[in-house]
């Protein structure tokens, strides 16, 4: 067993920031807390940032490419990203399908860069490009706010139907907050149905909320901590699609609170305080009596430079998720039936068989198992 009292961490000139020694994500962050601004910029040159969306590019989605081809892909790859975004007011300089925009460039950039390594992901159109959300977001124009239940559900079929056409490696990447309702609808997905899969879902902003953190160590560092439609958001998509973006409109704007400072953390968790922003609410007005705008921060020191660091940590680290899970688990793999659900190695053996080949049933042929039966 590790011995944990003498687990050692890379230090920083920020006390709040700190990498782990010897693990794949410590030793990751730390190459690119250390990476020069030139390094960072060949990142994101292999990666292809500065590209225009691809959501309607043949070749870049399931949905865009010929099934043929995408088979084939799948039968080299089978792990599949899912970007989660939503329609959100992010105040009068920013598009309101800002969070779909930046998830889904994100994940071209990763989508290209494997491509190149020879084993491509696939990506899956988002969702939900109307997400849920908050108590405090109700009230706002431009915000499109949909019950829970319709995203869990929504998010629990797309899971089934991507493990029917053989993804069985499914990565949910969130850029919006909702997360409660990802996370209960992967837990449901697997009490409901038991089928072996590898599911992780990714809060992107708070994977990498390092390179978030306002620092004296890099010039183009954070000015003030990530909250919304704010000076980071804004920064991500200056660098992501700047024509979306209108910076004569920007507005600086901060949240009226009635008590607990110092209680509840950021959008990203920096501070580590005894609860994240979803814990609670009451404590602060809603948005649409206290930040009309629809924005907290100032959005004004946003320079897509800042966003540079950031952006190449969450590239690089879902880069690293996608390989650990294959070098672990190649196509077709997974880890042991009987070890991650109730069924038998036997009754799943049809299901789990490539789609369409003979013998193959279909997730629309499988037997009810345990108490948490909704089909």
């Amino acid at each position: 067993m590790e011995n944990y009292k003498q687990k050692e961490w890379y230090t920083t000139s920020n006390p709040r920031i700190s990498f782990e020694v010897g693990t794949s994500v410590g030793e990751m962050k730390k190459k690119l807390w250390d990476a020069t601004d030139e390094e960072i910029d060949q990142i994101l040159a292999d990666y292809g940032m500065g590209a225009p969306s691809e959501l309607g590019k043949a070749g870049s989605y399931i949905q865009t490419t010929p099934r043929s081809k995408q088979i084939e892909k799948r039968r080299k790859d089978d792990v599949v990203f899912v970007p989660i975004g939503c329609t959100e007011n992010h105040g009068k300089h920013a598009n309101t399908g800002l969070d779909t925009f930046m998830v889904t460039q994100i994940l071209e950039g990763v989508r290209r860069y494997t491509a190149k390594q020879g084993r491509e992901c696939s990506l899956a159109f988002p969702p939900l490009n109307y997400g849920g959300h908050p108590y405090h977001h109700i009230g706002m124009p431009g915000t499109v706010i949909m019950p829970p239940e319709v995203v869990t559900e929504t998010l629990i079929y797309t899971m089934l139907g991507l493990w029917d056409d053989g993804y069985r490696k499914i990565i949910l990447v969130n850029n919006h907050g909702h997360r409660w309702m990802l996370e209960s609808a992967v837990q449901e997905f697997f009490k409901r149905y038991q089928l072996p899969a590898i599911v992780m879902e990714v809060e992107w902003h708070r994977a990498v909320r390092e390179f978030f953190t306002p620092e004296a160590t890099h010039a183009n560092s954070m000015e003030t901590p990530f909250i919304h439609a704010d000076e980071a958001e804004t920064a991500v998509a200056q660098l992501l699609f700047p024509d979306m973006i209108d910076m004569d409109a920007a507005e600086e704007a901060w949240p009226h609170g009635f008590l607990f400072a110092g209680h509840y953390d950021n959008s990203i968790d920096a501070y580590g305080r005894p609860h994240i922003w979803s814990e609670g609410q009451g404590h602060q007005a809603i948005e649409r009596k206290g930040t009309p705008q629809g924005v907290v921060g100032n959005p004004r020191l946003a320079t897509p430079e800042k966003a540079k660091r950031p952006i190449a940590a969450i590239l690089k680290y879902l880069t690293l998720v996608h390989d650990e899970i294959l070098d672990k688990y190649p196509a077709g793999k997974l880890p042991p039936v009987d070890q991650i659900t109730f069924r038998t190695e036997e009754e799943l053996a049809p299901f789990l068989k490539e789609p369409l080949s003979e013998g193959w049933k279909s997730v629309h042929e499988l037997p009810k198992i345990g108490i948490f039966d909704k089909f």
